[in-house]
Parts: structure tokens; sequence; C-alpha cells
């Protein structure tokens, strides 16, 4: 197996592993950045993006990342594809391996592996993805305004995903699967005191509905009656829950409960030194493409100060041998 020694390794290739190499690159931190299976993350699913700052008439998802690529680029990081199959983070400079051959001992590590939504695993998701089928009101949502939507969940992420569109929509029909919500308490009384958010309880989709225009509505199924309806819908919102791509950091990084990495308060430090966690993968309240490059921003910078301060020990340290 090959052993390369780099200063900085970004790992993942969203918003905020871009953003981390512009900044990191710029700062001659000459960073190399695995992409993972996704490379540009999330956004590269999405058609269209009107909620970045800079871009007034919008664009598309793929193009957006395209255009990351190409600022990080220019600054001169190398950009490589590529999948991390393992990790070791118990020693120093930190290990890694890219596709089960290749090892790279790191000086410091910026995490960007982002998350993935879930869906209920229905083909006809996949077939009006981006055509109706979406698992975030807040970036699509706007595409809907007078429409009638559906949400799917019983949670908070679901109860925030109908009231938010209900100030969009005309109807929202919020599909729960049980008798009840899982939902905080003020979430619920949120949802239940919103006029136009029909809550269908003991609910389940049970194939989206449509043709080539997108999404024309959803056959749901009760699941204590087996009765079956069509809602007639334009848009139709999976709000099951994220889950962050961190497995592979389990047995180093501290996480929750719901595997997003932990970082100590207003930074993007891990408990791991010179290990630092930016975007989805850290985030489970924003998760926007905005947040993400932000704490981007704050991976290199804090992986810069991190390097310098090793460096002014490494020469304080050759001095006093001297």
């Amino acid at each position: 197996m090959t052993t390369e020694k780099i200063k900085v390794l970004i790992i993942g290739s969203g918003p905020a592993g871009y953003t981390a190499a512009v900044y990191a690159s710029r700062a001659g931190l000459n960073p190399v950045m695995i992409t993972g299976g996704q490379p540009g993350g999330q956004l590269t699913t999405t058609n269209d993006v009107e909620n970045y700052p800079g871009y007034p008439e919008g664009i598309n998802g793929p193009q957006m990342m395209m255009d990351f690529q190409k600022q990080a680029e220019r600054f001169g990081t190398d950009i490589r594809y590529g999948l991390v199959t393992k990790v070791d983070f118990s020693g120093y400079p930190h290990k890694v391996i890219v596709d089960d051959k290749h090892e790279i001992e790191a000086e410091s590590v910026i995490i960007s592996t982002g998350a993935s939504a879930k869906y209920l695993g229905l083909p006809s998701e996949e077939t009006y993805a981006n055509k109706g089928v979406s698992a975030c009101a807040v970036c699509d949502g706007f595409f809907y305004k007078g429409q009638n939507v559906a949400v799917v969940g019983g949670g908070d992420t679901a109860a925030e995903e109908a009231t938010y569109l209900a100030n969009l929509c005309p109807k929202v029909y919020l599909l729960v699967r049980r008798d009840e919500l899982r939902a905080s308490q003020i979430m619920q009384e949120r949802v239940l005191n919103t006029p136009n958010i029909e809550v269908l309880w003991n609910t389940e989709a049970e194939e989206v509905l449509g043709d080539d225009t997108g999404v024309t509505g959803v056959r749901v199924v009760n699941n204590q009656t087996k009765e079956t309806q069509d809602l007639d819908v334009k848009g139709f919102f999976v709000a099951i829950g994220h889950q962050p791509n961190t497995e592979i950091f389990k047995d180093y990084l501290d996480m929750d409960e719901a595997g997003y990495l932990v970082v100590k308060p207003g930074s993007s430090k891990t408990n791991v030194e010179g290990v630092f966690a930016t975007g989805d993968a850290a985030d489970k309240i924003y998760r926007q493409a905005v947040t993400a490059a932000g704490t981007g921003c704050m991976g290199a910078l804090d992986a810069e100060r991190f390097l310098a301060e090793k460096e002014f020990e490494a020469s304080k340290a050759s001095e006093e041998v001297a």
C-alpha cells in the first residue's frame, strides 16, 4: 500500500468541503480532497437552488457544485475521485485509507461527508425525484406556492415542514403512520392549530402518482381500515429524518444518538486534536448549503490555526534542544 504525507485532507465534496478547500488552498496549505461516492453532495440531486446568495436568477444544483469545484481548483486544491474506506485517528499524524489501497498521513483532517435524507423506498419516489418529490421544504417549498402538497412523517421535522408549507400552500396533508405525533408538544400544537394542515392518522404513502409534468398526486392507505384514497397534490415532501454519513468515524469521534459529529461550541473542533467536522455531518438543525459553506470556512480556519500552533511548538522545541 502506498503512503502519502500531506498537511490538510478534506473528506467530502459538498458546499462545506469545497468552501474549506477554497480557504485552505488560499492559505497555502495545499489541501487534498477525496470527493466521496457522491461528488458535490446532496445538491447534485437538486434541480433549482434559489436560496443561496449570489445567484439572483437561481442556479441548477449540479452547476452550482461545478462552480464550487472550479473555484477550489483555481487556488490549487488537489481534488481526487475516491472513497475513504478506513480511518485511524488513534495517533498522529492521522491515517486515512482511500479505496482500500492508498494511505494518507494527514496533519489535519476536515470532515465534510454530509448527510443523506431518508426516503420511504418507493420506486415512484425515485421516478419523480426533483419533479415533485423532495426531502427539504425550505429548499423547494417555494416552487409549490399556491398548490396542494403532502408531507410524510410524525416528528419535529415533519411538523416544521408542514407548518412552513402551510404559509405557501392552500392545503397541506400530513401523513402520519401512527395515531399520534412524535413531535414535541409545541410543534404538535402548531400543526393541530393550523387550519390548512389536515392530519391523516394511521396513513401511509403507497405510491406517488404523476406524469411527464411531475407529481400529480399520492395514493395513501389507512393501515387500520386498509382503505386507499388518492390525494390531489403537486408536491410530496418526505420528512422522516436524515442519516449523517459518519459511520466510518464511530471508533474515534464523539457523536450524538443520531450519529451527528459533536463539535466544541463555536468551532469545528472534534474531540480528536487536528480533526474538524463541518457541514451536515455535524448539523442536524439547519442543513442548508449556505450554513454548510459557513462551517467549511470555519473548518479551514481552525485547521490553519492548529497547524500554525503545531509549527510554532515544533520550532520552539528545536530551539530548546539547540
